[in-house]
């Protein structure tokens, strides 16, 4: 397992269009509410992480699902993501508008749709689970543990610095990390795609 490669697949699924969308969100909470929003979406995204990690092979296999036929299906995801992210929008994927319009009207927003489905989506939990997949050592699983570890504590990090950061960058500069984020998914997402076809379909090796 290749733990560099791993933490950059989730950081760059886990993106900085997030930023806008937790202003908006949090704009009625006072400062107090706002940092239990995000210390509860940032241990969420660790918790999301660390349970894809230790359980989704086993729930993979109850469902008799293969790791190829993951990576194929999550590359297309992450591709539909990256598009998005291309374009500068939140990848439908993640949160739908309805789901928008109805988390404006919740006292917590913490976890839904915070964590699940904007930070931590379909993309983030079957990549997680690929990469578990590919691990030989108890101890990868643990690093898998500890990427989403610091992945929510960077998330805690930036929602915490996120006013000061969409003064500073804009939303101009917002887009342009977004579409940065998208570039390097897309073509995480293709390998994702090839690896798990040359799995499915063996003559792709020769």
């Amino acid at each position: 397992m290749d733990t560099l490669k791993s933490f950059i697949s989730l950081l760059a699924l886990i993106n900085p269009g997030a930023i806008p969308f937790f202003i908006s969100l949090t704009t009625q909470q006072t400062e107090a509410e706002k940092r239990h929003t995000i210390k509860i979406a940032s241990v969420s995204v660790a918790i999301v992480v660390a349970v894809s990690a230790l359980l989704g092979q086993q729930i993979i296999e109850f469902f008799n699902i293969s790791v190829a036929s993951l990576q194929v299906g999550g590359g297309l995801i992450m591709i539909m993501m990256a598009m998005n992210m291309l374009n500068a929008q939140t990848s439908r994927t993640k949160a739908t508008p309805e789901e928008e319009d109805e988390a404006e009207a919740r006292s917590s927003i913490a976890v839904v749709p915070l964590a699940l489905p904007l930070l931590t989506g379909p993309g983030s939990i079957s990549t997680v689970i690929v990469y578990a997949g590919k691990t030989q050592h108890w101890y990868q699983l643990l690093i898998l543990v500890g990427i989403g570890a610091l992945l929510g504590a960077m998330v805690y990090l930036v929602f915490r610095a996120a006013d000061p950061i969409a003064r500073v960058i804009g939303r101009t500069g917002i887009n342009i990390g977004t579409r940065l984020m998208g570039l390097i998914l897309s073509a995480l997402a293709v390998e994702f795609i090839v690896d798990g076809l040359k799995t499915l379909l063996p003559v792709l090796k020769s």
